[in-house]
């Protein structure tokens, strides 16, 4: 692991032993105080706040099914504005996958408060509020929407879930995206059960343990015959146990505020989650749990619906030999295979390591899964002759993996190494290209996984510099009007984005949004080139024309030579933050703009040039501007360097995004002669 990743791990998971003593929280009746509440008492700003949300984790014996974790969760929410009507919308998934461990999920006690005419009144959760829906054949989802929901409202609900499985335990955010001003999470773990606690982010909550004695009564019969006769025999037996009950606690725990740049927020929230680390029950060994990433990815690999549908390759056999008859060149396989692939076999939007159908069944049904898509890429790379192999990754919407375990990875990929440098490959995205992945995927490191097994880490991010190039030549009459040429192009990462969300649109539609997202500027003559050749990057042209982007007063003009191309909001607008700013990838981008100003008027003022470079040149941003007779010539050049950067350059990083912004909207000042 790289060491600015190391330290970047070391900065968001720290764990937590503070021992405390902590006030029993009494849950009160919510009263008319509550809800005549207008703001939050430290956060004025929030349109919600989490009053109290308290859980508890047990694990339940019956003879029949033996243990049984129940969670039980009770959350207490007030809404301030209209904005934070969604904190009365509640989900949770539920695993269905296997008889053996299908999971139940009940909502129970969910009320919305309202104070009418001074009255509190009570609004009950009906049958039509509730939702039940598969996401996939694994898992499934209940939903609550709250009834009669106003600002000022309190809503509370409650909810339960009974597991058969105790490998986690379910993972308690002490950190939302609202304030929190009281949070408890309960474990009452029975001495055969050794978890690890896993804790992230930045506020930590005060822990108490103690030890309990508990007991389970077996009840069991034996049937007895003297030869004569047959009676049966009941007897009652009592296990004795110890039970280690832990309690954390956090009050007062701040918003944590997304901004731009941000992996996913929920990486950061302060929270905790249990491993299962090892078992020890009466009369049997101990069992040991505890993985590392070697471990995990060799399990992974083992499994019937990952590696054994490696080794398949009958169903493809014919094309791929037609395909590479008479290719030799490792990079022009890698390439014919790869398109073959997006071409031929469509993503069906489910992630997953494991194939659901199996891939005979994708490549024939056209269709399937992450893992059916790119490990049927792999095999048919590894089929041609080339050292190709499937990598795991956790995306960006599942997060970071800090810990191993089984559930730390989501996603399959493929990778093949051509002399010594490895390239990685997703067919589920039309438009990526060899080396460019879906912005999905670029979440830190994965792991690649070899024949043998064995594995190593690797690097998502890319390297390469995704380039956007501006050219914009236009004049400006006397009247301010403006009217112009535009050409921009745009490769690697910046491509993929602009096609995967314009490429297919309607033009008229497309055109519309872009002239009303560049202030109101009218298109004509529109070309675009290279949609859909991915090996070439895009490039769109068009003449333009506005009366938008020039003010006169008096008798002068006054305009940003960018027009409406200039930023003009810093996307940091925190003071501090604790955690890193993730561009994606490293970026440049130029801009030359060719100015013609109108006859009678001559230039009164220009901006200055600039040339600013953050420390450890994180980004650079060069500002010239020329003028030549009536014409005035401008050459911008910015770049990000780094994909990932460290908090600690937060301010630099805010303080040169705003010099950088100042400067685009500075003004150009003409004067009639």
């Amino acid at each position: 692991m790289g060491s600015f990743y190391k330290i970047a791990l070391f900065s968001i998971v720290v764990l937590c032993s503070i021992n405390a003593t902590a006030q029993k929280f009494i849950i009160e009746k919510v009263s008319v105080a509550d809800l005549e509440q207008k703001k939050h008492s430290t956060d004025t700003s929030a349109v919600a706040a989490i009053l109290f949300k308290k859980g508890e984790v047990q694990f339940v014996y019956t003879q029949q099914d033996g243990f049984k974790v129940v969670t039980r969760v009770k959350t207490r929410i007030k809404i301030y504005k209209k904005e934070g009507y969604e904190w009365a919308n509640h989900s949770h998934s539920y695993y269905i996958g296997t008889s053996s461990s299908k999971e139940s999920l009940t909502y129970s006690d969910a009320i919305t408060y309202n104070l009418v005419n001074g009255a509190i009144v009570k609004t009950k959760l009906k049958s039509d509020g509730e939702f039940d829906e598969n996401v996939n054949k694994f898992w499934s989802q209940k939903k609550i929407t709250m009834p009669n929901v106003k600002e000022g409202s309190i809503i509370e609900y409650e909810y339960t879930v009974t597991s058969p499985s105790y490998g986690t335990l379910e993972e308690w955010n002490f950190q939302t995206g609202i304030p929190v001003n009281y949070s408890e999470y309960i474990t009452a773990i029975p001495e055969y059960f050794t978890f690890t606690p896993n804790q992230k982010g930045y506020f930590f909550p005060k822990v108490t343990t103690e030890k309990n004695f508990k007991s389970i009564m077996i009840n069991s019969k034996e049937r007895v015959s003297d030869g004569r006769t047959v009676s049966t025999n009941f007897s009652n037996d009592k296990i004795d146990y110890q039970e280690v009950k832990t309690t954390y606690v956090a009050q007062n725990v701040p918003a944590l505020s997304d901004e731009s740049f941000v992996n996913n927020i929920r990486n950061y929230l302060s929270s905790i989650s249990h491993e299962l680390a090892s078992t020890r029950f009466p009369n049997s060994i101990a069992k040991y749990y505890t993985m590392d990433w070697a471990s995990v990815t060799s399990k992974i690999y083992e499994n019937e619906n990952f590696g054994a549908e490696l080794s398949k390759t009958g169903y493809f056999e014919n094309e791929i030999n037609a395909l590479l008859s008479g290719v030799a060149d490792e990079n022009q396989k890698v390439s014919a295979i790869f398109n073959y692939v997006k071409t031929n076999v469509k993503w069906n939007d489910y992630n997953g390591y494991s194939c659901h159908d199996g891939v005979r069944k994708a490549y024939k049904d056209k269709t399937g899964n992450v893992a059916e898509i790119n490990l049927m890429l792999t095999a048919m790379l590894r089929y041609a002759g080339l050292n190709a192999n499937p990598v795991l990754l956790s995306t960006r919407s599942n997060g970071i993996a800090f810990s191993p375990n089984m559930s730390a990875y989501n996603y399959v990929i493929a990778a093949v190494e051509i002399k010594g440098e490895n390239i990685l490959l997703d067919a589920t995205e039309k438009f990526s290209a060899p080396n460019i992945l879906p912005f999905r995927d670029l979440n830190w490191h994965g792991r690649l996984m070899r024949k043998d097994a064995t594995s190593t880490e690797i690097d998502l991010m890319p390297k390469g510099i995704s380039k956007e190039g501006v050219n914009m030549v236009y004049k400006i009459d006397n009247q301010g009007a403006v009217a112009g040429k535009f050409r921009k192009q745009l490769t690697d990462h910046y491509a993929l984005s602009y096609r995967k969300k314009n490429v297919g649109i309607n033009q008229d539609n497309y055109l519309e949004t872009l002239e009303n997202n560049n202030n109101k500027i009218e298109i004509d003559e529109y070309v675009r080139e290279n949609e859909n050749d991915l090996a070439k990057p895009v490039i769109e042209t068009y003449s333009f024309k506005s009366n938008n982007n020039v003010e006169i007063i008096g008798d002068k003009i006054y305009f940003s030579p960018l027009l409406f191309l200039a930023t003009e909001t810093n996307p940091f607008k925190q003071e501090k933050r604790e955690y890193p700013i993730d561009f994606g990838y490293p970026t440049e981008s130029k801009y030359n703009i060719t100015v013609e100003i109108p006859e009678g008027f001559t230039i009164e003022s220009l901006p200055q040039p600039i040339n600013l470079a953050t420390e450890d040149k994180i980004g650079t941003f060069k500002y010239n501007i020329a003028n030549n007779g009536n014409k005035i010539q401008i050459s911008i050049a910015s770049n990000i360097n780094l994909a990932i950067v460290r908090p600690d350059y937060y301010a630099t990083v805010k303080d040169y995004f705003q010099k950088m912004i100042d400067k685009e909207n500075e003004k150009i000042v003409l004067k009639k002669i």
